[in-house]
């Protein structure tokens, strides 16, 4: 699909979704912001890009986080791949959203460095946030190898003026010869440059958020957000085992900025409303 088509059915689209009642209500002001992660509904977004964001904007949603299309193409973000960062910008702004931060592959941020923040300066990012390290091989020293690029690549970020994040998945909550992953990464990262975006989905493995908060004040830029009934089973923001309370007061004592709700489509309007009853 080419630039204008793809922006031209997105318009279209848009004006569609308009017309579903009830839908897509402007997000109360007086609401503390909140964003959401677009992976999960990459379908959505690669078949209407400026209709969704509308229709998370009325679901309660006030920015998002994307993920770069050329670098997440076999993922499911093909049909944004030729799409100008400057277009997107103006489709999420048009929703009445904005778009602090977007994740990069290290593979990308290495091999097309110069392309990367092209399209993130045309997107109007703060933060660049890479999906986790690459790692060929399984020591403890391989995953610090790889923390050492990444100061290296977050100091040509820092003089772009945005910031590196880095996320996490369960795999890091895992040990070698008694060493948590996570934990060596962390001290293997420079604080400075690399700030943390935390997956709240390792509560299944006993790990919480507010406990990384406290113990590294102000290393957490961000956190993806979803929760997790005892038996394992995804359920909306406020339903399952975590103690969101606790979470968002800690965060916001520690430096955590944004907060990305990343579930299915169908959890997405509860989980705003929740998070808007207790933080707005």
């Amino acid at each position: 699909m080419n630039r204008r088509k793809f922006i031209t059915q997105s318009t279209v689209g848009a004006g569609a979704m308009l017309l579903l009642p009830g839908l897509l209500k402007a997000s109360p002001k007086s609401k503390h912001p909140i964003g959401f992660q677009t992976f999960p509904i990459r379908d959505m977004v690669a078949k209407d890009f400026a209709g969704t964001m509308k229709t998370m904007a009325g679901l309660g949603y006030q920015y998002t986080e994307m993920c770069y299309p050329k670098g997440y193409a076999d993922a499911g973000f093909s049909a944004l791949a030729d799409v100008k960062s400057a277009d997107l910008k103006k489709m999420i702004e048009d929703a009445g959203l904005t778009c602090p931060s977007c994740h990069f592959g290290m593979g990308n941020l290495k091999a097309n460095f110069s392309e990367c923040m092209d399209f993130a300066h045309g997107l109007g990012l703060t933060q660049i946030v890479t999906p986790g390290l690459e790692t060929p091989g399984k020591t403890i020293a391989d995953y610090q190898k790889a923390a050492a690029e990444l100061n290296e690549i977050a100091a040509q970020i820092k003089a772009e003026g945005m910031i590196t994040g880095l996320h996490n998945h369960e795999g890091e909550f895992k040990k070698i010869d008694g060493t948590l992953i996570y934990d060596a990464i962390l001290e293997a990262l420079d604080g400075k440059l690399v700030k943390m975006q935390f997956q709240t989905e390792v509560i299944k493995l006993g790990y919480k958020a507010s406990d990384y908060f406290r113990i590294y004040p102000g290393r957490f830029i961000s956190s993806h957000l979803s929760d997790w009934s005892a038996d394992g089973k995804q359920v909306p923001i406020g339903q399952g085992i975590i103690d969101w309370k606790e979470f968002f007061s800690v965060a916001k004592m520690t430096g955590v900025k944004n907060f990305f709700v990343e579930m299915n489509f169908d959890t997405y309007k509860d989980s705003a409303e929740y998070i808007h009853g207790l933080i707005g």
